[in-house]
């Protein structure tokens, strides 16, 4: 699944095109590597969003297309 869809899904970021400008600022990194909004995301991949001075870190746990709101926080843990 493409890394901005998965930001979208697992609600870590709201809106999609708000997921497509951190990656374009090269806010979003997976593994410790810049990533592209176009990157495909796998189980166990290590996603880092810096937001200003903040950043939040998630393993990636499950890849799914669609999710309820209250199964979302299943798809990753914060590390």
């Amino acid at each position: 699944m493409r890394l901005d869809k998965y930001l979208k899904v697992s609600r870590l970021i709201k809106r999609r095109t708000i997921a497509n400008e951190a990656c374009d600022a090269g806010r979003v990194s997976i593994n410790g590597r810049p990533a592209k909004a176009s990157a495909e995301v796998k189980e166990g991949d290590v996603i880092e969003i810096r937001f200003g001075e903040k950043s939040v870190r998630a393993e990636i746990l499950r890849v799914t297309e669609t999710v309820r709101k209250d199964d979302a926080a299943a798809m990753y843990r914060y590390v």
